[in-house]
């Protein structure tokens, strides 16, 4: 859900460029992506608790590349460790995030990640204050973060990317264009689609990074779904978002699904029982983008979070 904030819009707006719809601040709500099987290679957890898929049918087969970054060469798989699913990417890791925050309390970062701790934090640390008086996260830069390279993560046989194979040249184009990193880029489309072009979210947001109807004017043949429009409009956004709030990645990241400084787990699950379930925000969104998917780990298939709030939308 490429900054998806449909339907459920909780609150704060962020000023970001003209071409954002003002009633719209969320480009993207990643809870509306279709499930996927696990990453080979990967320990399936016991309790993975999956999305329900509002994508249109499309072939199970992941796209062939046409095209591969430098050094595609795979390595021998490695095996991870059955008690709990950690890094695949050792060398992306060095330490653990040093940011600390007193009123969110220690950041419980651990060297690999569990199901609700990780070199980038614990879950109820990114989460500060949505189980209390509100969400107040604590300022992470981008360059604080522990994160994989996409290229040397697809080196790896069990890597979640190689769905998004086909698109790793557009994903490069784009951060360069838009000065972030490919691995954040490719992480929101596995978060919002699974590296599924076609997915559809339940509010009508489009393609690999889930953008909102809104965001699709100047697609080519009308097309929101075409994999560079879409990649190229969702990094443009949060690009914009992120620059808006002087580098805050935490905040941004939220923003992308929804979330606002002052978010409660009242507000996040209002819409569960409504016409629209998935309208709810994913409270394990956080933790699973920043010790999932940019420490090449598949957040879905080794069943990251604790929440789980979208699963009563089946």
């Amino acid at each position: 859900m490429l900054l998806a904030l449909p339907l459920v819009l909780l609150g704060a707006a962020l000023a970001v460029h003209a071409d954002i719809n003002p009633g719209h601040h969320q480009l993207a709500r990643h809870h509306k992506v279709a499930p996927r099987s696990p990453a080979p290679g990967l320990q399936t957890a016991t309790q993975v608790r999956k999305r329900k898929s509002c994508k249109a049918p499309t072939s199970s087969k992941k796209p062939a590349s046409s095209k591969k970054p430098a050094a595609t060469k795979k390595p021998a798989a490695t095996t991870a460790p059955k008690a709990k699913p950690t890094n695949n990417n050792a060398a992306a890791q060095s330490g653990t995030i040093k940011v600390q925050v007193d009123r969110c309390g220690n950041n419980g970062a651990t060297t690999q990640t569990t199901k609700t701790t990780g070199p980038n934090g614990s879950i109820d640390w990114l989460n500060c204050g949505l189980t209390g008086g509100g969400w107040n996260p604590p300022y992470i830069r981008v360059e604080d973060v522990r994160a994989a390279d996409l290229a040397t993560a697809l080196k790896s046989p069990s890597s979640p990317f190689h769905a998004c194979a086909a698109f790793v040249d557009i994903f490069y184009e784009a951060a360069n264009a838009f000065g972030l990193k490919p691995i954040m880029l490719a992480s929101f489309a596995m978060q919002e689609s699974s590296c599924n072009p076609h997915t559809v979210g339940g509010g009508g947001e489009q393609g690999l990074m889930q953008i909102t109807q809104d965001k699709c004017g100047g697609a080519p043949g009308g097309n929101c779904q075409d994999a560079k429009f879409n990649i190229m409009t969702g990094a443009k956004y949060f690009a914009n978002v992120l620059n808006g709030n002087n580098g805050d990645l935490l905040l941004s990241l939220g923003m992308y699904n929804g979330w606002s400084r002052g978010l409660t787990v009242g507000k996040a699950t209002a819409a569960r029982h409504s016409a629209c379930c998935l309208c709810q925000n994913n409270m394990d969104y956080l933790f699973q983008w920043m010790n999932g998917w940019i420490l090449n780990i598949d957040a879905y298939s080794q069943g990251l979070g604790k929440y789980f709030n979208l699963a009563v939308c089946r």
